[in-house]
């Protein structure tokens, strides 16, 4: 008996690169539910995981006919899988692609002949922001500005007025006028220029975020969520200020925590 038991030991072999295995496994599922909680999504995942158990349960009891119709369900849910969850794939692809060692400016100076897109955070003039948002709060005008980094935001600035003017505070507080007829939507800033205005910004469906948030705040979510972007949002209402970075809201900043945020993001 003691031999069956050592012989049945030794006939397992494991390697350092099983527990490596194991190890990356647990950290991807880990990373994956933290991207999915809170959402609908993670209840679509469940159901999935638990019909995959099921189908390999009955495939190890020889169960051929549903093994046949689960197996073809399965071998279909890839491409439903692609559909239902596009925007948590295009979110998780873009979180890789952002801390990618590849991302890193030095790493990319090294590929001279690749074309890549230089970050241009160092040319913000964030005092312009900060002045007209501390104006905008006092006199309750409700604003929304977005402010890209390596990524111009093309597709999103195409849905509003093109402006391409310089980045001052008076031109930001001309915009959001109440009596403007650009002051409902939102405002694109790369390269210290304002791009674009009354842009239409996608609208996040996080059920995370209050529910005394306005269109403003979730669509500073969703911009946020879908690119690099920050975003500068005033309440119209109570003249607060909050900062949006990756889909995460900080509220009821004063100037002078509005005005770390943004250094911290952007050189002057």
């Amino acid at each position: 008996m003691l031999m069956q038991h050592i012989s049945f030991f030794t006939f397992i072999s494991i390697r350092w690169l099983d527990f490596l295995d194991i190890f990356l496994v647990a950290l991807l599922m880990y990373q994956l539910y933290n991207l999915l909680k809170g959402t609908v999504a993670i209840r679509i995942l469940l159901g999935i995981l638990s019909l995959y158990l099921v189908w390999k349960l009955v495939e190890s009891l020889k169960m051929e006919l549903l093994v046949e119709i689960l197996g073809q369900f399965i071998g279909v849910g890839v491409i439903a899988l692609i559909i239902v969850f596009q925007q948590e794939i295009r979110r998780f692809l873009l979180i890789v692609g952002n801390r990618s060692v590849l991302a890193q400016p030095r790493i990319r100076k090294r590929f001279g002949n690749w074309k890549w897109n230089e970050d241009k955070t160092a040319a913000i003039n964030t005092k312009a922001i900060v002045k007209a948002c501390f104006n905008m709060s006092k006199s309750k005008t409700g604003a929304l500005i977005v402010i890209s980094k390596d990524n111009e935001l093309k597709y999103h600035a195409s849905t509003g007025d093109q402006l391409n003017g310089e980045l001052t505070a008076n031109l930001l507080e001309t915009i959001f006028f109440k009596n403007n007829p650009m002051h409902d939507g939102a405002v694109i800033i790369h390269d210290n220029k304002i791009k674009a205005a009354r842009c239409i910004m996608p609208v996040s469906d996080n059920p995370k975020i209050q529910d005394n948030y306005g269109l403003r705040h979730r669509a500073a979510a969703g911009i946020t969520e879908n690119s690099t972007a920050v975003a500068v949002i005033v309440s119209e209402e109570t003249g607060e200020l909050s900062f949006c970075k990756d889909g995460n809201l900080k509220s009821r900043l004063d100037i002078d925590g509005l005005k770390s945020l943004l250094e911290r993001e952007y050189k002057n």
